[in-house]
């Protein structure tokens, strides 16, 4: 009588969270180590370790930012110094490939905030058992608990809120229906698939190494051994000879006689090729679906769907993965974030700046800025030259200057075209140009005219803006030369972003809300006019009594007069400041 075994190949099971008796924590996997179970897979196949790479990128994207930064500027810098880049992207990493993260919270020592915030690296965490209302209220740290011995005692450390601890564990991690101590991960169907991609370029390469000799169908005919040696030798066979690193290999048997001889007959696969090509194939598809991939071409693999043709295939396919993959995540880790800023008295709405281009976003049916930011990701009072245009604040600031205590402030109005009509009344001079103190061809022996940059700082206010506005606010104002100087200095708002914007004119860029103020100073103790006269004069024009005005020289008005473009804010002018229409 014959006796026919068919030896399987293990197959994975979903991850087993065990309570042992004797133990304060609770096990994560069948032996304790389904982690590094997680880890292997994201080392072993390649299209489960570019995927994950790819939406760990996206989840953090360019990093953590708040659409209120601008209000609440002290709060804004208080968050930026709790969540450095590192950390934050780290933690992205570890929720998408482990499906969880852990956040290390250290207290002041008052205890009175939150100083610091650490990553912590989440495989060498377990939770520990909950308590009677079924809360979770520790966790015991390990560095390798696949090493751990019965002796060692692991160190615990509380969950967050429930101690008065200088330092606490914030475990984050999504829903997920009959688990409770850890979350599974997000592409948990697939990992079946990355381990047969993985062992199916690890036999190819094995069969590579062993000169491709074919495996082999062992036959033993001496007789039917008893069912306990059957599964004695059935077992020894399977633990040296199975798995795809011995593809290849050979058995060296040692018999009796040759009459007792074990037959070996290779078994040889007639259409081999074909069947790795579709394991393979097979693989990566099934692992793209675990991750939810819309598109491979959003990872930089080409297909045969046609998106890399049809741009806007690419871009639904980019806001589908944005908005149900990347979105959840991102929120998963805000909320957390939240609760450590709320501990410190700080409310802002956070928001991670996305990866994902600007024209693949779609903003048509949102009203406010700050939640076009939000739903955009993208920092709206920035464009592409902002870096280019802070720089000239930069500059323009350090030649501005306050007039010193020899001149008196005696009007402030929009910098109009209607600058012969004040000049009428003053003499100009040519002179070299230089900071404010120093004259400009619009001043007079008298008077002095400075501009100032005003308006509101909001919440999308460029940095340009909100430098210029501060400068103005402490005194400082700039003579016409210094403004002319800056013309033409910040490219990319004209037609495709290939003209140049003049300040003088266009402050801000497009939409901006500010203007130029012109401010007249008279100099102080002189013997030809008083402050309420000047103050007068300008006040009341156009005059009768220009001759007394009129104190030295001729009028350069119309050489200097300003474009009326100066006093109009560039939201209020036609195309909303943009010198072509778009």
């Amino acid at each position: 009588m014959n006796d026919l075994r068919i030896v399987n190949l293990s197959t994975y099971t979903s991850p087993k969270i065990k309570e042992v008796s004797n133990r304060d924590w609770i096990s994560y996997g069948e032996d304790n180590n389904y982690f590094q179970y997680l880890i292997d897979r994201y080392n072993g196949s390649p299209t489960n370790n570019a995927i994950i790479n790819a939406v760990s990128s996206m989840i953090y994207g360019k990093g953590l930012d708040a659409t209120n930064s601008n209000k609440k500027p002290e709060q804004y810098a208080q968050m930026i110094s709790l969540f450095d880049n590192d950390s934050v992207r780290r933690l992205s990493y570890d929720l998408k490939l482990m499906g969880q993260c852990a956040i290390q919270v250290i207290y002041s020592k008052d205890r009175t905030k939150i100083a610091q915030i650490e990553h912590m690296p989440v495989e060498t965490l377990r939770a520990e058992k909950c308590n009677e209302k079924g809360d979770i209220e520790g966790y015991y740290y390990w560095k390798d608990w696949n090493k751990i011995k019965p002796s060692d005692k692991p160190l615990r450390i509380p969950a967050f809120g429930t101690s008065n601890e200088a330092i606490e564990i914030l475990y984050v991690k999504p829903y997920r229906s009959g688990y409770y101590y850890y979350s599974p991960v997000d592409y948990q169907g697939g990992l079946q698939y990355a381990e047969l991609e993985e062992e199916v370029s690890n036999f190819h390469l094995n069969n590579i190494l062993n000169g491709m000799s074919p495996s082999m169908l062992i036959n033993f005919n001496n007789g039917t051994p008893n069912a306990e040696e059957r599964r004695l030798i059935e077992q020894r066979i399977y633990n040296k000879f199975s798995g795809s690193s011995n593809a290849g290999k050979f058995i060296l048997a040692f018999n009796d006689n040759a009459e007792s001889a074990a037959s070996i007959e290779p078994v040889q696969l007639s259409d081999a090729h074909n069947q790795y090509q579709f394991l393979s194939e097979e693989s990566t598809k099934k692992i793209m679906v675990a991750h939810r991939v819309v598109s491979p071409m959003l990872l930089g693999i080409k297909d045969q769907s046609g998106l890399g043709n049809n741009a806007d295939e690419l871009k639904t396919a980019s806001t589908l993965m944005d908005n149900t993959v990347i979105r959840p995540f991102q929120n998963l880790l805000i909320d957390a974030f939240d609760k450590i800023l709320a501990f410190n008295g700080i409310s802002l709405h956070l928001y991670f700046k996305t990866l994902q281009p600007l024209e693949f976003t779609e903003i048509k049916h949102v009203v406010d800025e700050e939640t076009r930011e939000e739903e955009t990701g993208v920092k709206l009072s920035e464009t592409l030259n902002d870096k280019e245009h802070s720089e000239i604040a930069d500059d323009l600031i350090s030649i501005s200057d306050e007039m010193g205590d020899d001149w008196i402030l005696i009007d402030e109005s929009i910098a109009g075209d209607n600058e012969d009509e004040i000049k009428n009344y003053f003499e100009f001079a040519t002179v070299v140009t230089g900071d404010a103190r120093k004259k400009s061809k619009q001043d007079s022996s008298l008077f002095r005219i400075r501009y100032a940059y005003a308006g509101d700082i909001e919440s999308n206010t460029r940095e340009f803006c909100k430098k210029m506005v501060n400068a103005s606010k402490a005194g400082k104002v700039y003579r016409w030369e210094d403004l002319q100087g800056q013309k033409d200095n910040n490219p990319g708002f004209g037609v495709g972003g290939r003209e140049k914007m003049n300040i003088w004119l266009y402050k801000g860029g497009p939409n901006c809300k500010h203007v130029w103020l012109r401010r007249v100073y008279l100099k102080k103790g002189n013997k030809k006019i008083s402050v309420g006269k000047a103050r007068k004069i300008i006040s009341s024009l156009p005059l009768d009594d220009r001759k007394e005005a009129r104190f030295e020289g001729p009028s350069a008005a119309k050489k200097y007069k300003n474009p009326k473009e100066v006093a109009q804010r560039p939201i209020d002018m036609p195309n909303n400041g943009y010198k072509n229409p778009r």
